[in-house]
């Protein structure tokens, strides 16, 4: 499945049912969720099922079916059909489930396949089908307590690895370690699974047994998390991503946001303290780039110009093949699809910079440097929204040449904003520290795409 890279797709099973109309509902609420439905609006739709866990079974098929034939979702319109008509054959549950979770509902695949599995205890495809839903909704604690309620059974590939995993996604890296430790080395096409986990699981050991006590700053603020710990989201970003994240979120972090971002409007001195923890990291860990890499959009541009000259680099085109380069992206988001294809695989010596992730819709590739994790982030030079006493109004957009933006940029004042005083303490110097610790297991291996933001919780909007 496109959304699980890390394993292939389970084989699903081809119903042909023709779609029929249905009585006039007396139920208002479903009249009402069929028509909106039938006109087509797949967000409005989805926003109104997820609230509606009550819903009977055939009628969330009834209304899937409904929009399934108006976006023209064929394998997802035979099987909510079929569903519509016999809610109990574990069968049809499996393939609407499936149907729902191949296109990217996987809320909705959780019922039908936690009901086929009740009605076919012993079928792994359908336990393998739940496991995914399971991931795709980052419930990674429930998987594994799926997975190990028949752990006598488990297949090697993919069932125990499938349970190390999300033991690690939950938060979990001893249990994760010992299953991991169960695992033949798989032919292909596991194998790069078992890198990817391998790698994870290295990384947190390195995590680990470099934790020792360090002063803090003096304040009020809480103390840093202690590695791996629940709201360590610089330790587990790295583990999971094998990335370094060099700035946490200054606000909201004592409500649930863990050092993210929700919505953020950027200024200029934030974008250039980005680019100061970017040459900290590079120093620390002993990464010497000759040139910075310009990725084509604007955005990349202006950042790479503004790192070019507070780096003391020559700016060049990007090139998957240049070596000993750091590459910048503002958000890897908006790249081509071929692009990020050639930045997948690591080229030695190059090093990929991205300034804001986006950790509800995590990048196709993971940066090896990222400046903060947020939902939706505006640069400093795109239309920014500004309240007024009426109403909001966009600020044009700076259209100037790239050069002169990024020229501005390094004339900001890069001092971090202090945020609310519930965040812990994040000096330059704690950030020196854990590059030191996690310099040997950085940039290796291909930056793989991580759909999951793991086991630091963070709140989001929409």
């Amino acid at each position: 499945m496109t959304t699980h890279s890390h394993r292939p797709s389970t084989d699903t099973h081809t119903h042909t049912h023709t779609h029929h109309n249905t009585p006039m509902d007396t139920d208002p609420d479903i009249a009402r969720l069929l028509r909106l439905a039938e006109s087509g609006d797949a967000r409005g739709t989805l926003r109104a099922l997820r609230g509606a866990d009550d819903l009977p079974l055939p009628d969330v098929a009834r209304i899937v079916g409904r929009l399934a034939h108006a976006r023209d979702f064929g394998n997802l319109a035979e099987a909510a059909d079929a569903l519509a008509s016999d809610a109990q054959d574990p069968r049809l549950l499996h393939d609407f489930g499936h149907a729902c979770l191949d296109r990217g509902a996987a809320f909705l695949a959780l019922r039908p396949l936690r009901e086929a599995l009740r009605h076919a205890p012993d079928s792994s495809a359908v336990r393998t089908e739940l496991v995914a839903a399971l991931e795709d909704e980052h419930r990674h604690a429930e998987a594994v307590e799926l997975l190990e309620a028949r752990e006598a059974t488990l297949r090697p590939w993919p069932d125990r690895y499938l349970l190390a995993y999300n033991a690690l996604m939950a938060g979990d890296p001893d249990r994760a370690g010992s299953h991991f430790a169960r695992l033949p080395v798989p032919d292909e096409p596991w194998r790069p699974a078992h890198h990817r986990l391998r790698a994870m699981l290295r990384r947190t050991l390195a995590l680990r047994a470099a934790a020792t006590p360090h002063p803090l700053e003096p304040g009020p603020a809480p103390e840093v998390p202690a590695p791996l710990a629940a709201t360590d989201l610089r330790g587990w970003h790295f583990a999971l991503t094998g990335g370094i994240l060099t700035t946490l979120s200054p606000y909201g972090y004592a409500v649930g946001m863990n050092g993210r971002y929700g919505l953020l409007q950027e200024d200029p001195g934030r974008v250039l303290h980005g680019l100061h923890r970017l040459r900290l990291v590079l120093a620390r860990s002993r990464v010497r780039p000759r040139t910075v890499s310009l990725l084509p959009d604007r955005s990349s541009r202006i950042l790479g110009l503004a790192a070019a000259g507070l780096l003391d680099l020559p700016a060049e085109p990007f090139d998957a093949a240049r070596t000993d380069t750091v590459v910048i992206a503002h958000r890897l988001n908006g790249l081509d699809r071929d692009v990020l294809a050639r930045l997948h695989r690591r080229t030695p010596g190059q090093v990929l910079f991205e300034h804001a992730t986006c950790w509800t819709r995590p990048p196709a590739v993971s940066a090896d440097i990222s400046t903060l994790l947020g939902q939706l982030v505006v640069a400093p030079w795109d239309a920014q929204l500004h309240a007024t006493a009426d109403a909001g109004t966009n600020s044009r957009p700076d259209d100037r040449p790239e050069q002169a933006v990024a020229d501005d940029l390094l004339r900001a004042d890069p001092t971090p904003d202090p945020g609310d005083g519930d965040t812990p303490p994040d000096p330059d110097t704690e950030l020196a520290r854990f590059v030191t610790v996690a310099r040997d297991t950085w940039l290796t291996g291909p930056r793989d795409h991580v759909p999951s933001p793991g086991p630091v919780s963070g709140s989001r909007f929409g």
